[in-house]
């Protein structure tokens, strides 16, 4: 049965440059620090294949090629063996920077879902946390 999937967009601003943000997310052994959603161990590189540790098991994440659009976007191959596409973007804010997760209810129930927006959110506050700090 094909069900209405949701999206949710979740941001931050960060009050730092975008380019900086852009560099500092864009590094994968910075995921750790940052992204606990995502990483709880230090991240493996196989190519262009990065294999983290999550809460959700062993997974492997492919990021866009490095550009000058702030675009962050990666495929996320579950345990599960789906890969969900997750948009992330860097953009310029009158106060720095603004990270915008769009966060997709994939094989998720709806409280699963809330649930990963506010990992998501949490993370995106870590990441500010940290710039900013």
């Amino acid at each position: 049965m094909v069900t209405d999937m949701q999206s949710r967009h979740v941001s931050v601003v960060v009050r730092t440059a975008p380019e900086r943000v852009y560099a500092f997310a864009a590094q994968p052994g910075n995921l750790r620090r940052w992204a606990a959603g995502l990483a709880q161990a230090d991240v493996q590189e196989r190519g262009e294949d990065l294999v983290l540790q999550s809460p959700m098991g062993e997974v492997t994440v492919r990021f866009v090629p490095h550009n000058d659009f702030g675009v962050l976007d990666h495929a996320v191959t579950l345990p599960s063996g789906t890969t969900v596409n997750n948009p992330l973007r860097v953009v310029a804010h009158p106060d720095g920077s603004e990270v915008i997760f769009t966060v997709r209810q994939i094989e998720l129930t709806d409280e699963e879902f809330d649930r990963d927006c506010r990992l998501v959110a949490e993370d995106l506050d870590r990441l500010r946390a940290i710039l900013e700090g």
